[in-house]
């Protein structure tokens, strides 16, 4: 950049600044053909000299006052500005912005340059101009989707980086871990720092002012996105969801919402992507990841296969209120059970419940496979309970529940299948949270496929062994950090 020049922009493509579109089209003043803002490259410390903001605010506001709107928002502003200051600007080859809109010029770019550089599809229409090398470009496009992000995230040729403190250490970290331990793919995932794109799609949600206000925390994979509609329908509070996808599998996740009424309704869903890499489901990592991103006072930490009885929401921030959550250690339980049907008519309330319960058309959640994960919550005594009533942690413990968002975080060593929610509730009862069952309120397991990591426990030996490793490693853990009191568990697990 000679002289005083501080922006590097492409010409524009079209016609647009020239102003002979159609009858009575007037744009904003512009330097000849004007300048696609699309990609701008900013010598920011000479701007902050020639102080910018005061320059380009006087300008966009002596136009407004004959113009009374921008057409093309900050694209109108710079334009303005630059034909005033001409020598602000530094006309950067076409190839780093080859403007694909229906009345683009930019064939006269890409018919004498190969190696384009920025693609861009500046159409409010996107993909669908009326272009006729649009086909070529969106083919190349789509091929761009399909790429694994992670192998930009190798060292690329003649772009050595800079090491940086945290790469270092987690360096130090993987070298000390033992390649020869038979659980050493366990201990590595831990390490794993996964690309993650947090609200992936539009999030717009403000915490209602009373401060009881829940978020819905759950996470999933490719193959339960079915549930994501039918949760919508029956919690209609702020959600929370962490989602495992490959490159490919956003795009298919963006097609699928883009596609769905009822998804694109909700502006109140923060959707987080963590990109798959790695062999294990790192389902506490994700867990973490949505309960980070929160900006409600509570969470309901759930799992994406239930479905929260309708008027939940409503239901827990009373609840909140009257339990006293905010000046109190609690987890609220909410009850779970479980259908083997996949049609199901749900109950609409608890009595309704109760006698599906007494048909058989529900049961108490893991009744059949894993009794000692619900069995404290005591469903013989929530049948008639009506007030709110304390239980007793006890060994395999994992109930559903409602804490404060200052809640610790889930412990990433487990992975997969296995004590992913038994060690947090483990956690939280060290931290002396009381658990206290809610009498009204219920969930309900909806029917599926086995998921790959369970399968991978009940087929592979050595997979029990890891775990069964782990749950000591963290058991361990527990009596150094917590002392005395954590000796129950070690106890507890002995005797279970």
């Amino acid at each position: 950049f000679p002289g005083q020049q501080v922006l590097g922009l492409v010409e524009n493509q079209s016609d647009w600044y020239l102003g002979n579109l159609w009858k009575n089209h007037r744009p904003w003043p512009a330097l000849g053909r004007g300048y696609n803002t699309g990609v701008i490259l900013l010598l920011l410390d000479k701007l902050r000299k020639m102080k910018w903001e005061q320059m380009w605010r006087l300008t966009a506001e002596r136009e407004l006052m004959s113009m009374l709107s921008t057409s093309l928002a900050d694209q109108d502003i710079f334009n303005a500005v630059i034909k005033q200051n001409p020598f602000l600007v530094y006309q950067l080859p076409c190839f780093w912005n080859v403007q694909l809109s229906d009345h683009t010029r930019s064939e006269q770019c890409y018919r004498d340059v190969s190696d384009l550089k920025v693609i861009h599809w500046n159409s409010p229409k996107k993909l669908r101009v009326k272009n006729k090398h649009v086909e070529f470009f969106r083919n190349l496009y789509l091929t761009f989707l399909e790429y694994d992000g992670n192998l930009l995230r190798r060292e690329l040729f003649g772009c050595p980086s800079e090491a940086d403190v945290n790469s270092e250490n987690l360096q130090k970290q993987l070298s000390e871990l033992d390649e020869d331990d038979l659980c050493y793919e366990f201990r590595r995932e831990r390490f794993t720092v996964h690309r993650t794109h947090l609200y992936f799609l539009h999030y717009e949600y403000e915490p209602a002012s009373d401060n009881t206000d829940v978020t819905l925390v759950a996470q999933l994979s490719m193959d339960r996105l079915q549930m994501l509609e039918a949760i919508c329908k029956h919690w209609e509070g702020p959600i929370s969801l962490a989602l495992y996808l490959s490159d490919a599998e956003a795009q298919q996740f963006l097609r699928y919402a883009q596609g769905s009424e009822v998804l694109m309704s909700r502006h109140n869903v923060g959707y987080h992507i963590v990109y798959k890499e790695g062999q294990f489901y790192p389902v506490n990592l994700l867990r973490n990841v949505a309960m980070k991103h929160i900006s409600t006072p509570y969470m309901f930490l759930s799992d994406i296969d239930f479905l929260p009885m309708y008027g939940l929401y409503e239901y827990l921030r009373k609840s909140v209120i009257q339990l006293d959550l905010a000046n109190t250690k609690k987890a609220l339980i909410v009850p779970a059970f479980e259908t083997l049907r996949y049609r199901l008519s749900f109950p609409k309330s608890k009595a309704e419940l109760l006698s599906m319960l007494d048909m058989g058309t529900l049961f108490t959640f893991r009744y059949h496979v894993w009794t000692k994960g619900h069995a404290p919550t005591n469903f013989a005594k929530w049948r008639t309970a009506t007030t709110p009533y304390r239980v007793e942690w006890e060994a395999d413990f994992e109930p559903y529940v409602v804490v404060r968002k200052d809640c610790p975080e889930y412990d990433r060593r487990f992975v997969g299948f296995g004590w992913n929610k038994v060690a947090h509730i483990m956690e939280l009862d060290a931290q002396e949270y009381e658990f206290t069952v809610l009498p009204n309120a219920y969930m309900i397991h909806m029917p599926h496929a086995p998921s790959f990591d369970i399968t991978k426990f009940r087929s592979n030996k050595q997979y029990r062994i890891c775990l069964k490793t782990l749950k000591e490693e963290f058991q361990q853990d527990m009596s150094r950090h917590y002392g005395f009191a954590a000796l129950k568990y070690l106890t507890a697990e002995n005797n279970s």
